[in-house]
């Protein structure tokens, strides 16, 4: 992901502005696009600053409330597929949720579905 442009030349862009020049003027002097402009001087007046927002962050996980069921679940049978878990969670416990959201919690969990060791196919000799 980008970083933000710097608070330094948020604050002398909207100075600019405020001095009397065109949006679109102080755009093409500090090489930004004028919706920028806009964005940034429309943060100032609202907030009082053009600093950005923050970003990054924690995401709360759609899936750790049922954490405890869907371990269960697992270790009560641990060859379910992916599908069968995804339509459990949906008919019994009304949670709806995509594939990879279940598979990254699984991984999270340290939940693996490789095929155990002693049932692959031995190699050539």
């Amino acid at each position: 992901m980008a970083r933000p442009y710097s608070l330094d030349l948020r604050e002398r862009v909207v100075a600019q502005v405020a001095r009397g020049m065109t949006r679109q003027a102080v755009a093409e002097l500090n090489g930004i696009v004028s919706s920028t402009v806009t964005k940034w001087c429309t943060r100032a007046r609202e907030s009082g600053t053009p600093a950005a927002k923050p970003m990054g962050g924690h995401c709360p996980r759609k899936l750790e409330d049922e954490r405890d069921w869907l371990l269960e679940r697992v270790a009560a049978k641990p060859d379910l597929t992916l599908d069968a878990l995804l339509a459990d969670l949906a008919h019994k416990r009304k949670v709806v949720v995509a594939r990879d959201t279940l598979w990254r919690f699984l991984r999270d969990a340290g939940i693996s579905f490789k095929k155990n060791r002693s049932r692959q196919r031995t190699g050539s000799a």
